[in-house]
């Protein structure tokens, strides 16, 4: 029975953001281990406070995050 964790910033995703999320990861799991267990795959979406997350010694947020979007 899978268990998927995905971490992102408070307020980064709406509904239907986390929802399709919820989809398209459970899919690529039962889709690469079984389809039978579609049914019994979890996936919780955690939300991080802004600033409370640390990359390379230093403290982001979801701005960060956006300008790193914005300029990709």
């Amino acid at each position: 029975m899978p268990f998927i964790e995905i971490k992102v910033f408070e307020n980064e995703l709406n509904q239907q953001e986390s929802s399709e999320l919820i989809e398209r990861v459970t899919s690529a799991v039962t889709e690469t281990t079984s389809k039978k267990l579609r049914d019994v795959t979890w996936v919780v979406i955690n939300e991080v406070k802004s600033g409370h997350w640390g990359v390379g010694g230093n403290a982001i947020g979801l701005d960060d995050v956006k300008k790193i979007i914005a300029e990709g």
